[in-house]
């Protein structure tokens, strides 16, 4: 099997990081940056960008709403045309820097309260979308699956990656169990471990409740700010391979 590990990364913000961005790096196949707005600056864009360019991964824009102290996880209401022009601001952002290091964007892979929302509301992935699409056709767009964005992106022609969440708990509906709630977090390696191979084995995961549900995905996440995450990685990382997995990035797993 060939399957992906992304991270959302590059999440600090001047002298201040959320994890070991560098060991991380040498972890993952794809890394989706912060982009100024729920974390990161232009210092660590281009740091991770240049990191991610020696390490050989692949580099994808995160862009969040504009909540630094929130950490992009606060809703804030804004229309669609609103949404999509914060969206366009982030992804120019990083593609900028990314051509003058050198490297390339190649996806796309929202933050939390903004993914909520274009995951949610149609009207809301249908105008990101387009935008995307518009800026360059060739982008992925990484998504968990059954959400609104996959149909919009599929809409125009934008290819999905979709992704499974080794460190967040589902519910019985495949639904992301809130981080206000206990245990929907996990930091454990050997739970990790565990559901790392029962999805590669089966294309399950056990929910919170114990059920046992389907989950479609290309690639595995591990979000840098999980307590432990080079670890959770590695433990991803080494779960596959002693599979007879090999760790792809996502341009070559979609061609």
């Amino acid at each position: 099997m060939k399957i992906g590990i992304n991270s959302d990364m590059g999440e600090g913000f001047g002298n201040y990081r959320i994890c070991d961005d560098e060991a991380l790096m040498g972890i993952v196949s794809s890394a989706n940056v912060a982009c100024g707005f729920h974390a990161g600056d232009p210092i660590i864009m281009d740091r991770m960008v240049r990191l991610a360019k020696q390490k050989g991964v692949e580099v994808g824009a995160h862009p969040g709403l504009p909540d630094l102290l929130g950490f992009g996880r606060r809703v804030i209401q804004m229309d669609a045309a609103e949404l999509e022009k914060h969206m366009v601001y982030q992804i120019g952002a990083l593609q900028a820097i990314a051509a003058n290091a050198g490297h390339r964007v190649t996806h796309v892979s929202f933050h939390a309260a903004m993914g909520n929302m274009v995951n949610a509301d149609a009207d809301m992935a249908d105008v990101v979308a387009r935008a995307i699409a518009t800026i360059n056709r060739d982008f992925i767009v990484f998504s968990q699956p059954d959400a609104e964005i996959v149909r919009a992106s599929r809409k125009v022609g934008l290819r999905i990656l979709t992704l499974f969440l080794a460190d967040r708990a589902y519910d019985e509906y495949g639904h992301l169990v809130s981080r206000k709630l206990p245990n929907s977090v996990i930091t454990s390696t050997e739970a990790v471990a565990e559901r790392v191979k029962r999805f590669l084995d089966s294309g399950t995961v056990k929910a919170i409740d114990g059920k046992s549900i389907k989950v479609e995905a290309r690639s595995i996440l591990i979000h840098s700010d999980t307590p432990g995450s080079v670890n959770l990685a590695s433990t991803v990382r080494r779960v596959i391979e002693e599979g007879g997995g090999e760790v792809t990035p996502a341009t070559v797993l979609l061609n």
